[in-house]
């Protein structure tokens, strides 16, 4: 009991009132119920997302086989894992891919759902009926709607090729059996199923914009462009941010879409880190390459998350 303390109740008990609480005690129990709080989100965040990162890291050094799960064997190889993984001429395509089909799939998304968000921000009839039904390609399970669009860009009994047939102008694109072509298709298809997402988001950045900044810009005369450009998307930058991380989190490791619409083929051309990291654990059950792969994938989302980081640190200042 500190001197302070000491005389607190001294002083108390002579006059009969009820002793000072001591601010140091009062301190350590605010700081436990703090901990106590904390503690479990950061069990949980060690447990489900720090072990596992941390074994992915051990296991891309490590010659890990399925022999390994009944010997527990799996000694260190250095970095013979990545040295393999890196200077596979498969490595450089899939990263490729990888880059190509996020970028075109974000910018489709991005500007379509930013077109509808305006179009449906404006009052008209059934226009809550027709903005629920664009959130059914989003609420589809992905591999169903990669079943279904391969069905539907099959080159011999796909619907589309019928529909292009009977509109003569061609009726027999390889969507998916081209290797020129299947890319573009695979990115087509993830531009449908995130549209829903990238507009609902947008939507409600729009509905939170004061209507009298618009009839400020209305007053002195700026027309809808300028007042698109110089009002709308300033005001709606912080939810803009928000739609292309989430974007850029969900595309950039897609893997049930591309198994469902092409498997990765024709000729590797829709092999992507995503894809390259499935074959090479479960096909090829080399799971040391396979871990590297992930890693790579994970230090690029990371490297997306700091630069995320800065900016939203940038705008609060």
């Amino acid at each position: 009991m500190t001197t302070a303390t000491a005389t607190a109740a001294a002083s108390a008990k002579t006059t009969g009132t009820t002793p000072a609480p001591d601010p140091d005690r009062l301190r350590r129990r605010r700081r436990l119920t703090q901990w106590g709080f904390v503690a479990p989100a950061v069990v949980f965040m060690l447990l489900f997302f720090g072990f596992p990162l941390v074994r992915n890291v051990v296991m891309s050094f490590q010659h890990y086989t399925p022999r390994t799960f009944f010997t527990g064997e799996a000694p260190f190889n250095g970095t013979d894992n990545w040295s393999a993984v890196l200077q596979d001429a498969l490595f450089g395509k899939a990263l490729w891919h990888t880059l190509v089909f996020t970028a075109g799939s974000l910018l489709g998304q991005f500007c379509i759902g930013l077109a509808l968000a305006v179009f449906f921000s404006r009052r008209f009839p059934l226009g809550g009926v027709l903005r629920s039904l664009i959130l059914l390609p989003w609420l589809v399970p992905m591999v169903v709607s990669g079943i279904v669009w391969r069905r539907i860009l099959d080159q011999d009994t796909g619907v589309l090729n019928t529909f292009l047939d009977t509109l003569g102008i061609g009726g027999s694109t390889p969507w998916l059996t081209s290797p020129d072509m299947a890319l573009l298709s695979v990115i087509l298809v993830n531009i449908w199923i995130g549209v829903p997402f990238n507009m609902v988001i947008l939507y409600g950045g729009l509905q939170e914009i004061p209507k009298e900044l618009h009839e400020a810009a209305s007053l002195d005369g700026a027309s809808a462009w300028r007042t698109f450009r110089s009002v709308t998307l300033p005001t709606l930058k912080p939810v803009i941010t928000v739609v292309l991380v989430l974007g850029f989190m969900s595309t950039v490791k897609i893997l049930d879409l591309i198994l469902a619409l092409t498997d990765g083929g024709p000729a590797d051309a829709t092999q992507t880190l995503g894809t390259l990291t499935y074959q090479s654990s479960f096909v090829e059950l080399d799971f040391g390459a396979g871990a590297v792969v992930g890693n790579v994938l994970i230090l690029i989302s990371a490297v997306f998350a700091v630069f995320y980081l800065r900016a939203n640190r940038t705008d609060g200042k």
